[in-house]
């Protein structure tokens, strides 16, 4: 895994300056890839590629930027890139050369014997930036579900990217600053695909590739899609449930074992859900060695599954690591720290738990996990997915307020595109309508010309959902907004990387996301039990406590649950909104936003303390960001 950046400013070829500025790019994604650092420049076009890396696979032959022996290409790769040496091994049967044993090194060959389809061959997780001088084309490609990261910003004078959005904004000819309609997208938890915070920024979507290229002088560039989460129109009416329950093991099962090859060792994050129980348990008996498994534990029993977690890791003879957090480690210097990685705002400080693993991981002198990210995706895991197709069955309990709605919400866009809303969307617009009092007379306006919650529907093509089935319809919709833009990023790689720590999240092997596509409701949710298939798939992996166990809300314990986490996020309140910062900001009112928060803390009901508790962190997220990101703040040490 590594961190990548550059930009193509064919107006500019002063050597000194392209590389100053490179540097400044690089600087800030040195977490990224603290091992090596490498660069390449056309100084004549003004394209320069730039490299951080961190050494997991061919540790001593994978310097990046990778070239042809010409110079006539060249690439950069963050990610892993699996079967690599089948694959190496066949190019140099057919005379194509790989400069290099790192799995990255069987990209630019690909590319020089397939073209652009050569993203087709490729498996797992990455972002890859190719600069063809020859045809004067610039590619940027990002895996199929969006685990890297890759970014970019079109202007006048070019094209500039980046693994982070910091590093696009070092570049000069992009001006930090926060959007106001990404503000009320982070207020309500959910970004338009392909948004970032800042102006100007966009994501790179998953399966999809910016290609720039040079047309009578003029730098023009298009975007293009090359995979997609594809339901089909329709499935198996009489399904043979034994047969699915095979075929996810099979898949499964090799999606770990492909992802445990590293020269590094490998370990597991370990939670008491049965996605990285799965997953240990199967990396325990494909593993010569006892695995080490890395388990967050919090200070309140309504959100702590680490007995759960110990019982699978004395069932495995993993060797477990332990990491209990407080409000110390989550909030103060810690989460401003998580905030500035995320470079978005998020709900709950899980974020800030996920940091302070990933730095216990690589104190433990691990480079790499084996996560369960994605298996919910795949099987119809989360509640909600399961209230779109059968109805309610309950009121949420943990989950009310934060990621199920205690009522029903309609939206007419949402209507119109999938004949109902998602129940994911639901609690999110809810939280809207808990924000809309309390913006500044000018967000105000914004929101009265603005729909946020149609332009999160506008982003999903309408083709992928018509005439599919309610359960694969949420599914999809959820895995383009919330899997990409929540999970991946401050729940996945900017955690992760933050403290240079890849994660290798085996459920969204493409090989198993494809086959799960096929596998009928009724078996992905038999009989009200979400994940059947996974569970009979894994009955005699995991514990009986946990395979007969419902899902359980993995967050950490919101503020409103302990009067000392509270007092530790009203000093954060007291610091980063005050009444010059929150008027410089412009997103709120603050004689509105005071009463607000001065009332959340009274409140009993849990659902609307949930709901206030999330209010509250994106509000000073979002003045953190302005901090660190427009005005330049030092970061906080932590300790």
């Amino acid at each position: 895994m590594c961190g990548i950046t550059g930009f193509w400013n064919p107006s500019r070829t002063n050597e000194r300056e392209l590389r100053f500025t490179l540097d400044r790019m690089l600087d800030v994604l040195d977490h990224r890839g603290p091992d090596e650092r490498g660069s390449k420049f056309y100084l004549d076009n003004g394209v320069a590629l730039g490299h951080t890396r961190l050494s997991i696979v061919g540790l001593s032959h994978g310097h990046q930027p990778i070239e042809s022996a010409e110079g006539d290409y060249a690439m950069t790769v963050n990610g892993e890139l699996y079967g690599y040496k089948r694959v190496r091994t066949q190019l140099a049967c057919q005379q194509y050369d790989c400069s290099g044993k790192s799995d990255s090194a069987i990209a630019l060959p690909l590319y020089l014997r397939d073209g652009l389809s050569f993203v087709d061959q490729l498996r797992g997780e990455f972002a890859i930036v190719l600069y063809d001088n020859r045809k004067k084309r610039l590619i940027l490609i990002r895996d199929r579900f969006g685990i890297k990261p890759l970014y970019y910003s079109v202007n006048d004078n070019g094209v500039v990217w980046g693994s982070e959005v910091k590093s696009i904004l070092k570049h000069p000819d992009v001006t930090p600053k926060l959007c106001p309609k990404a503000a009320l997208h982070q207020m309500m938890q959910v970004m338009v695909p392909g948004s970032t915070a800042f102006e100007g920024v966009h994501a790179l979507q998953p399966g999809h590739m910016l290609i720039a290229e040079m047309h009578n002088g003029r730098l023009e560039t298009k975007t293009e899609r090359w995979w997609d989460f594809v339901f089909p129109t329709s499935h198996d009416p009489n399904p043979d449930p034994a047969e699915y329950v095979q075929g996810v093991q099979d898949r499964l099962i090799d999606a770990v074992a492909t992802r445990l090859e590293a020269d590094v060792p490998v370990g597991c994050y370990l939670s008491g859900g049965i996605d990285s129980c799965s997953i240990l348990g199967l990396a325990t008996t494909l593993q010569q060695s006892p695995v080490k498994a890395f388990t967050i534990a919090f200070d309140n029993d309504e959100y702590d599954e680490s007995n759960i977690a110990k019982l699978m890791a004395d069932r495995t003879g993993a060797e477990q690591e332990l990491l209990r957090l407080t409000e110390k480690e989550l909030y103060g210097p810690a989460f401003e720290r998580a905030t500035w990685h995320a470079e978005r705002t998020f709900y709950n400080t899980l974020a800030v738990a996920k940091w302070h693993m990933s730095r216990r991981v690589r104190a433990c002198n691990y480079k790499a996990v084996v996560t369960g990210e994605g298996s919910d995706e795949l099987f119809g895991g989360y509640p909600f997915f399961k209230r779109d197709w059968l109805g309610r069955e309950d009121e949420g309990g943990l989950f009310a307020g934060a990621i199920l709605s205690e009522e029903d919400m309609t939206h007419p866009a949402w209507e119109d595109l999938c004949g109902f809303t998602p129940s994911f969307m639901q609690p999110w617009m809810l939280v809207l309508e808990r924000v809309r009092p309390l913006l500044s007379a000018e967000m105000q306006d914004l929101l009265r010309e603005y729909d946020p919650v149609a332009a999160v529907a506008a982003a999903i093509d309408p083709d992928q959902v018509r005439g599919r089935h309610r359960l694969d319809i949420s599914q999809y919709t959820w895995s383009k907004t919330m899997l990409e833009g929540q999970i991946l990023t401050w729940g996945g790689d900017r955690m992760d990387m933050a403290n240079s720590m890849e994660a290798r999240p085996a459920f969204l092997d493409h090989h198993l996301a494809e086959y799960a596509t096929t596998i009928p409701p009724e078996v992905r949710i038999r009989n009200g039990v979400e994940k059947w298939v996974l569970r009979e798939a894994m009955v005699n992996v995991l514990p009986r406590e946990l395979y007969e166990r419902k899902k359980f809300a993995f967050m950490a314990p919101p503020a409103h649950t302990d009067p000392v986490k509270r007092n530790a996020v009203q000093e954060m309140i007291d610091h980063w909104l005050t009444e010059s910062r929150v008027s410089e900001v412009g997103f709120f009112n603050r004689d509105a936003l005071n009463p607000f928060i001065e009332g959340a803390w009274q409140e009993t009901d849990g659902t609307l303390a949930r709901r206030n508790d999330i209010v509250i962190n994106h509000t000073l997220q979002l003045h953190m960001l302005h901090g660190q990101y427009v005005e330049d703040l030092p970061l906080p040490v932590v300790d």
